[in-house]
């Protein structure tokens, strides 16, 4: 073997940087952490590294908050105060909670529709046994609170121990309005309540959104909607308004980074001018994955990344090794397996759609992928690697 050869393929590490507040030039911290990083533990940056940004240090850095009298005051304005539905919110008390807040405090009574057995992300209201023994269609079936009592009593979260209806039905009357609980999952059982809506889903609003409008709907607002502006010199987030925020304090959110692209294209280019090296940056929120035994879908960001560099537009082209292996190259080991393996890599077409050798391989956004990696390195508590330096990930065997 050449004493040269590189061993190792995609490397992942969490840059520790110093903790970031509201007006620090970003870029430059990021930079300076990572190329110090590189020093002190002995490696080099190379071309097509990807340098990855929390987007939580991102929006702190733009100091993009809100508070609750900030949503009070834009859900009043576009709903006029009254009745609202508020339909299909996931049950997180940091994802949600501010926000119910927010509208619970802008209106006089909150009709709050949940999805059932489980959220869109899917944390659990009841379990599908359940709902089996019950003999209940969650498709057609709509329940009220008395109903959902009676049926399944009181169900706490797996992971967090609380009972999201009971805690988000203290929420709304904490502040001063009305609340009645539904259950069911078709959009328009809400008009049934009220015509002017609030929908919270995240990934399949632009669908909630249309049937509610061709129902008949006379407002239609999504959380995409809600402080998309500023409101009293608040915060906001043009694109996705209240949709991957995260609570701050009690009383306020971080909401979402804007404007991300300046921030990736600036750090590019400082490493590009310190090192000769032409890196990928993206700014990254939630990783796109689900966990088998609690079911949750970790995707409760709008998108997985917000921003990014033009070298990781697109999804991987990849041929799977172990399709060659054993199909094309199935008469081969050793060095003549490894030689004839390395010359259909270095040959494979620039579009591998359809091609059996590369059936397996995941067809997913660079983005998706990378970020999904980088959320699960640098975690979500106590780590302090809000940068994410992830190194090979457009080797392949050849290199």
């Amino acid at each position: 073997m050449d004493k040269k050869e590189r061993r190792v393929g995609t490397v992942s590490r969490g840059i520790r940087c110093p903790i970031i507040r509201q007006g620090d030039d970003l870029a430059k911290l990021v930079a300076d952490s990572v190329l110090e990083a590189a020093e002190a533990e002995g490696f080099e940056l190379r071309d097509r590294d990807v340098i990855s940004i929390t987007e939580s240090i991102v929006a702190r850095a733009q100091g993009n908050y809100a508070s609750v009298d900030n949503i009070a005051a834009d859900v009043k304005a576009k709903t006029g105060g009254e009745t609202v539905g508020v339909i299909f919110p996931i049950l997180s008390r940091n994802r949600f909670a501010i926000c119910l807040k927010g509208i619970a405090k802008g209106v006089k009574k909150v009709i709050l529709m949940l999805s059932y057995p489980s959220d869109e992300v899917g944390n659990e209201l009841v379990s599908l046994d359940k709902i089996d023994e019950a003999g209940i269609n969650p498709y057609s079936d709509v329940l009220s609170l008395e109903k959902y009592r009676e049926l399944f009593g009181k169900n706490v979260h797996e992971f967090t121990g609380v009972d999201y209806v009971e805690y988000y039905g203290e929420v709304v009357r904490s502040c001063g309005a009305e609340v009645e609980f539904v259950f069911a999952n078709q959009a328009k059982t809400i008009l049934d309540y009220t015509d002017c809506v609030i929908n919270c889903d995240i990934h399949t609003r632009a669908r909630t959104k249309r049937i509610l409008k061709a129902a008949g709907a006379k407002v239609v607002l999504g959380l995409d909607e809600i402080l998309n502006a500023p409101v009293d010199g608040s915060g906001c987030n043009e694109a996705y308004g209240l949709l991957g925020s995260n609570k701050s304090t009690e009383d306020t959110v971080k909401l979402f980074p804007r404007n991300c692209q300046p921030l990736v294209l600036d750090i590019q280019d400082k490493i590009l001018k310190a090192t000769g090296k032409h890196v990928e940056v993206m700014v990254y929120g939630d990783g796109a994955f689900k966990d088998p035994k609690g079911k949750i879908w970790e995707l409760a960001d709008p998108v997985v990344s917000p921003a990014f560099t033009d070298g990781l537009v697109g999804t991987p082209n990849e041929l799977k090794l172990k399709y060659l292996a054993d199909n094309d190259f199935k008469d081969l080991s050793g060095e003549e397996l490894k030689k004839a393996i390395s010359e259909s890599i270095k040959s494979k077409q620039d579009n591998l759609v359809g091609n059996m050798a590369s059936q397996g391989t995941t067809p997913r956004q660079l983005t998706d992928l990378i970020g999904s990696l980088c959320d699960l390195t640098s975690g979500s508590g106590d780590k302090g690697t809000p940068v994410v330096l992830v190194q090979g990930y457009f080797d392949n065997y050849t290199n």
